[in-house]
């Protein structure tokens, strides 16, 4: 592994929360991923929605597979770029392990219901999962995971919030930069879930290939396909005129970054935590980038059979924390809590669920109340 000396060094690790003898085989960012991968939050992801409910369709993507297609390209960016490979691939395979069933509308519904008990946010949540809610080891709660790994994972945080966690919220108060991989999973996040959820909404026929031709950039390496392949059909076309796409994101971000980098005298991490932002697109990827954005919003999020997917959610989400609040002894919390104690909870609780059994907590404890 050919790293820069501003990449993150598992030797110079800033450390885990509960000292341990280290391997003899694996670093400590290969004994993060490791320890992600088999917790019970990570293999959940595969009953959660990205866009469309599992039950949907087999072939849609989800939580899981969203997560691995992120670990992917931010493993590919990591080594273009001379950062850590394994750090990177951790970060992007916990990222998303605080997400609630339902996708992003269950997110809402759920932070409503959290409202006055300090709100909710999938992004704290994977951290409180990592470093709490696994429960598996004798010594610990949570995956004792470094500093590192769990600085990538808590991707945005409110002062307030970052008050509370000690040394992984300082850089949200102190203004001050993540490692490089963490940077660059933020990017191979969007660059990801773009790209893949055009190929879904095609996919489900939410989105048509004409409706595509309005977007400029998509127009534009689609029309270059069909010239090199005159006898593409519209399938073949979508998928490779994707292919192309995110590879000219990534190769811009890349190229960008790497830009960047020269243009500063970083010698150690510590010169990475103190600069500005390293890790970017150009001003024209960028602007394309959020024509992408816009149009998923416009012509998928918003679309007719999304909205009932996420008015679902909500009905189900909203019905269950009700329903818990008034009876935590249903799912044995039986100690007596402070209102604000239950709250978090059942939040833990219903954040934890898949889509299915959602549903199935739904019709077994709150159907009866809305026939």
């Amino acid at each position: 592994m050919n790293l820069k000396p501003f990449a993150a060094d598992p030797q110079k690790s800033l450390g885990r929360q509960f000292k341990e003898n280290p391997s003899k085989l694996r670093n400590d960012f290969q004994r993060d991923r490791d320890r992600i991968i088999h917790s019970g939050a990570f293999r959940r992801l595969e009953y959660k929605t990205q866009v469309f409910v599992n039950h949907e369709g087999d072939m849609f993507r989800t939580r899981l597979t969203h997560s691995l297609e992120v670990a992917q390209v931010a493993r590919g960016i990591s080594r273009t770029l001379g950062l850590h490979e394994d750090l990177a691939e951790a970060i992007a395979l916990a990222h998303d392990l605080g997400h609630t069933p339902f996708g992003h509308a269950g997110q809402t519904a759920l932070n409503e219901c959290m409202k006055e008990y300090g709100g909710f946010e999938h992004n704290l949540q994977s951290l409180r999962i990592v470093d709490s809610l696994e429960n598996d080891y004798v010594d610990y709660k949570g995956l004792n995971l470094t500093f590192e790994t769990r600085e990538g994972i808590l991707k945005h945080c409110s002062k307030k919030n970052a008050l509370k966690l000690g040394e992984v919220g300082k850089r949200f108060i102190q203004k001050t930069q993540p490692s490089l991989e963490a940077q660059l999973v933020n990017f191979a996040d969007e660059i990801a879930y773009n790209h893949h959820d055009i190929d879904d909404g095609f996919r489900s026929g939410l989105i048509t290939f004409k409706q595509l031709q309005d977007v400029l950039f998509f127009k534009e390496i689609c029309s270059e396909i069909k010239s090199e392949s005159p006898l593409i059909n519209d399938r073949q076309c979508m998928r490779a005129t994707i292919r192309r796409m995110m590879n000219i994101f990534i190769m811009d971000l890349c190229e960008q970054s790497q830009g960047q980098m020269d243009k500063q005298d970083l010698i150690s991490i510590n010169d990475v935590r103190d600069a500005g932002a390293i890790i970017a697109l150009s001003e024209d990827m960028t602007k394309k980038q959020q024509t992408l954005r816009q149009f998923l919003r416009e012509e998928l999020y918003l679309h007719p059979r999304v909205q009932a997917m996420t008015d679902n959610a909500y009905n189900v989400i909203n019905s269950i924390f009700e329903k818990l609040m008034q009876n935590p002894d249903l799912i044995n919390i039986t100690k007596a809590h402070s209102q604000n104690e239950l709250a978090i909870l059942v939040s833990d609780y219903i954040a934890g669920m898949t889509d299915r059994f959602a549903l199935q907590t739904f019709e077994k404890f709150c159907q009866s109340k809305t026939s």
